[in-house]
């Protein structure tokens, strides 16, 4: 056990993180890990791009280009 604990605190990093979840009550592990997930996720603070008006033209453009050919 002393062996595995040094092996994750050797190798966890604040941009890559560990987390050791029992699994003994899979139901509660899988809401523990969900929670760990959702919280890495909003840390990220992810928006969509923004864009101007050109590419916008540019960008239907290209989807007309693509529905058409279907």
């Amino acid at each position: 056990m002393h062996v595995y604990g040094a092996c994750l605190g050797a190798t966890s990093q604040k941009h890559t993180p560990w987390h050791v979840v029992a699994a003994d009550e899979k139901d509660n592990a899988h809401l523990i890990i969900s929670r760990i997930i959702l919280d890495e996720l909003a840390d990220l603070k992810l928006c969509h791009p923004k864009t101007d008006e050109a590419h916008r033209k540019e960008l239907l453009a290209i989807k007309k280009l693509l529905l058409r050919k279907t």
